[in-house]
C-alpha cells in the first residue's frame, strides 16, 4: 500500500470558530482566491472541483462563488479545526502527523525591538555577527530596507512575524551560505529556551533596489515533544518520504527519505518519480507545496494564488493514475494565508480534508474536531494505531 498526503500550503476553507481569538473572523482563504481568478465563472480546477473542493468549502458556510459543491464527488470530503494553539506551518504539520499543541509557540512582540536584550547579546556572541532589523517585517520588505547595511557590515537581518519565527537573511556573496546555516544552527539552541517554533535561513541575492530571495532556504524546527505518525509508521516497517520542507518541519524525525525539493513544480515532479519508480515496499509518502504560502498568501497575490492551485490541478490526474487499487491520496493543508485579507500573517481556518481511494466509495467526512484524525486514519490503513485522533475511515 502507497499513501499520499499532499499539503497545499495555507489553503484555508473559512474563518474557523475560534478565529477572532487571533483577529482572522471574516478571513476565507478560498473565497479570495476565486474571487480573484475565476471572475463569476467556474475555476478552472477541475480535477479539485471533481474531488469535492467546493463540498469541503459548503460546511463552513455559503457556497463559494467559483467553487460549487457537486452531486457525486470522486472523494470523501469534509473540514477540520485545529485543536492546536497557533497557525503557523510548525503547529499544523505536526497536527496532520499526530501532535497536538495545547500550549502555543511563543510569539515575538511586532515593534522594534522585538528580541529580548539576552537573546540579541547570546546570538550576536554566538555567531559573531551583528544583528540588524528586531522586529516583525515582510521578509522581501526587510531585505530592500536593509540590504544595503547588511552588505556593507556583514550583520545579519534578524526578523519575526505574527508566526513564532526567528528568521535570519544575509547576502549569499557577504556571509556563505554554510556560514549563514551555522550561525542558524546557533540560534536554534538559543531560541530553544524561549520556545520558538522555527528559525529559519534567509539567503538572498542581488543588489540595492534588486535584491530576490535564493532557494537555499533552511527552517530548523523545534524538537518534537512526543512521537508522530511518521514514526510510528517506520517501526511498523513503512517507508516514510518526505517531499519539499517536510524534513525541516519535523526535525527529520520518522522519515526514511527527506526529499529537500524547493517549490511547487519541483515538488510535484519528485512526487511522480517516487510514483512511477515505486519502493517495493508499503511507502507514505507526505508533500509539502510551499509556494501558495510563500509567494503568494504572505504576499497578498490573490490571483498568483488561484494560478498556483491551477497548476496543482493540472498535475492530480496523473498522480492519481499512478495510484494502485489500494493507494490512497489526502488533499489538506496546514491553516489559512488569505490574500484578500488585512496584513501579511497566516489566517486561522478551517482546511480541507478531501480522501480518494481508486477501491473505496465517497462518504461525507463532515467537520472534524481535530487535524489528528488524519494521523488516526493513516496508521488505521497501515494496520496500526495511533495514541491522538479519531479514524474518519474504517481499514
Amino acid at each position: 500500500m502507497r499513501g499520499l498526503i499532499l499539503v497545499i500550503d495555507a489553503f484555508g476553507m473559512g474563518a474557523a470558530p475560534d478565529a477572532d481569538d487571533y483577529g482572522d473572523q471574516g478571513a476565507h482563504t478560498l473565497r479570495s482566491v476565486c474571487a480573484s481568478g475565476s471572475d463569476g465563472t467556474m475555476a478552472a480546477w477541475p480535477t479539485l472541483l471533481g474531488l469535492g473542493l467546493g463540498n469541503c468549502a459548503a460546511l463552513t458556510g455559503p457556497p463559494v462563488e467559483g467553487c460549487p459543491p457537486v452531486g457525486d464527488p470522486l472523494a470523501s470530503c469534509g473540514v477540520m479545526k485545529q485543536k492546536s494553539k497557533g497557525k503557523d506551518t510548525t503547529t499544523g504539520h505536526w497536527e496532520l502527523a499526530g501532535v497536538v499543541m495545547e500550549q502555543g509557540f511563543h510569539v515575538f512582540p511586532a515593534e522594534f525591538p522585538s528580541f529580548p536584550p539576552d537573546l540579541v547579546i547570546r546570538f550576536e556572541d554566538a555567531t559573531g555577527h551583528r544583528l540588524l532589523g528586531n522586529k516583525a517585517a515582510s521578509g522581501t520588505q526587510i531585505i530592500e530596507e536593509l540590504g544595503p547595511i547588511q552588505q556593507s557590515d556583514g550583520g545579519l537581518i534578524c526578523y519575526t512575524s505574527a508566526d513564532s519565527v526567528f528568521q535570519v537573511a544575509a547576502h549569499e556573496q557577504v556571509v556563505p551560505i554554510e556560514e549563514l546555516y551555522r550561525c542558524c544552527r546557533s540560534a536554534r539552541k538559543i531560541c530553544d529556551e524561549y520556545n520558538i517554533a522555527r528559525v529559519i535561513a534567509r539567503p538572498f541575492e542581488g543588489s540595492t533596489g534588486s535584491y530576490s530571495r535564493t532557494a537555499g532556504r533552511r527552517d530548523y524546527s523545534i524538537e518534537l515533544p512526543s512521537p508522530t505518525m511518521l514514526d510510528i509508521l517506520q517501526e511498523s516497517g513503512v517507508e516514510t518520504v518526505g517531499i519539499g520542507k517536510i524534513g525541516d518541519i519535523f526535525g527529520h524525525q520518522g522519515l526514511t527519505h527527506s526529499l529537500p525539493d524547493k517549490g511547487n513544480a519541483k515538488c510535484m515532479a519528485r512526487l511522480k518519480s517516487a510514483l512511477q519508480q515505486g519502493s517495493g515496499v508499503d511507502q507514505m509518502i507526505f508533500v509539502n507545496l510551499i509556494d501558495t504560502d510563500m509567494l503568494y498568501g504572505h504576499r497578498r497575490d490573490s490571483l498568483g494564488y488561484y494560478r498556483a492551485i491551477e497548476a496543482i490541478d493540472r498535475e492530480l490526474p496523473d498522480i492519481m493514475d499512478l495510484l494502485g487499487y489500494e493507494d490512497f491520496l489526502i488533499i489538506s493543508a496546514d491553516h489559512g494565508c488569505d490574500p484578500g485579507f488585512r496584513g501579511t500573517d497566516h489566517t486561522r481556518e478551517f482546511v480541507p480534508l478531501i480522501f480518494y481511494q481508486p477501491n473505496r466509495n465517497p462518504v461525507d467526512l463532515g467537520i472534524r474536531e481535530s487535524f489528528t484524525d488524519v494521523a488516526a486514519t493513516v496508521c488505521k490503513l497501515f494496520g496500526t494505531t495511533h495514541y491522538c485522533g479519531s479514524p474518519f475511515l474504517s481499514a
